[in-house]
């Protein structure tokens, strides 16, 4: 959870604060009518990372002054807002499944999905307000550059526009942005001096980029990660790789590229895709941009005060990179 050789009391003290957050979680999310609450708890119910939770409590143990009911609030903030975005983002892409469940619009229908993600996005802002105006001015200034993000991938890049750089300002809105601000929210409760939360904003940044980025990778390197190989190139969604092939301009790429520039439907098409892909260079161009971007995380890193929780934050960019090496 924090990282090897990482002092007992220290594990410990990060498990309780998540503990707590699980519990405000689904709290959080009753609503008025049974019906609300069960689709509201769905996803929540069905798991997940909880990265961004975790950001928030290794950020509020850099310093010993965090309130420990305001670090589960700003925690419980970020969680819903990320959650909210899901049950919207899965309309958008007529989602069937959603963390190994099917999806809340494939079982409600949309109009509930969007209205349920509608209100757990209100029951992130009344947290918030619990914490003062400084964070609810983070919180929405966040929400906006989701939305942007999302409008920005809806739309895709402009006529001259490259694709690449297009996709890495979709992921740092879409990603980057809620990471940072949990980072940033955990150091806040915890009184940290700008330039820490500052510091703690660059380092999400680019760690929610590596999260992504790695998801990219697996989607085509791994048979052992759960997910089902190739569901990006099925889908025709452009990742880290397939976008560094497009940029290809050797003729013997000319056929992988014209199978990762529409979605496939074929499943000898998508076994050939990956297998070319496989052994193809841009695996190790996409691992290689990885592993720079978490060593620019690890470089806001230093500047934080050492201790458990920075050596905690250091090791989470280790781990985020091992899943796709």
């Amino acid at each position: 959870m924090t990282h090897p050789g990482a002092d007992p009391a220290f594990e410990a003290e990060v498990r309780e604060r998540l503990d707590a957050i699980e519990a405000a979680l689904h709290a959080t999310a009753l609503a008025d009518t049974p019906f609300v609450t069960e689709v509201s708890r769905h996803l929540l119910a069905a798991g997940g990372k909880r990265f961004r939770p975790l950001l928030v409590v290794l950020a509020s143990q850099l310093y010993a002054d965090a309130a420990p009911a305001d670090v589960v609030k700003a925690a419980v903030v970020m969680e819903l807002t990320h959650v909210a975005s899901l049950y919207h983002d899965d309309v958008m892409d007529s989602a069937d499944v959603r963390r190994g469940v099917p999806s809340a619009n494939s079982r409600y229908g949309n109009e509930v999905a969007i209205l349920v993600g509608d209100y757990l996005f209100a029951r992130a802002s009344s947290t918030v307000a619990q914490l003062g105006t400084e964070y609810v001015a983070l919180q929405a200034e966040t929400f906006a550059r989701l939305v942007q993000g999302q409008i920005a991938e809806t739309r895709g890049p402009a006529a001259g526009e490259d694709p690449l750089a297009h996709y890495l300002s979709v992921v740092a809105d879409k990603t980057g942005s809620l990471i940072a601000a949990s980072a940033m929210f955990g150091a806040m409760v915890a009184g940290a001096p700008r330039e820490v939360v500052a510091a703690l904003a660059a380092y999400g940044e680019e760690i929610g980029l590596v999260f992504q980025l790695s998801d990219d990778i697996i989607d085509i390197a791994s048979d052992t990660s759960g997910k089902t190989p190739g569901t990006d190139l099925r889908e025709g969604v452009a990742t880290l790789p397939t976008l560094l092939l497009g940029a290809s301009e050797d003729p013997a790429d000319a056929r992988l590229r014209d199978l990762v520039s529409r979605p496939l439907s074929d499943d000898a098409e998508v076994a050939e895709a990956l297998a070319g892909l496989r052994a193809h260079r841009v695996m190790d161009d996409a691992r290689a941009e990885v592993e720079r971007r978490a060593e620019s995380a690890r470089a806001h890193v230093a500047v934080l005060p050492p201790g458990e929780a920075r050596d905690a934050l250091v090791a989470l960019c280790d781990t985020v990179v091992q899943r796709s090496s």
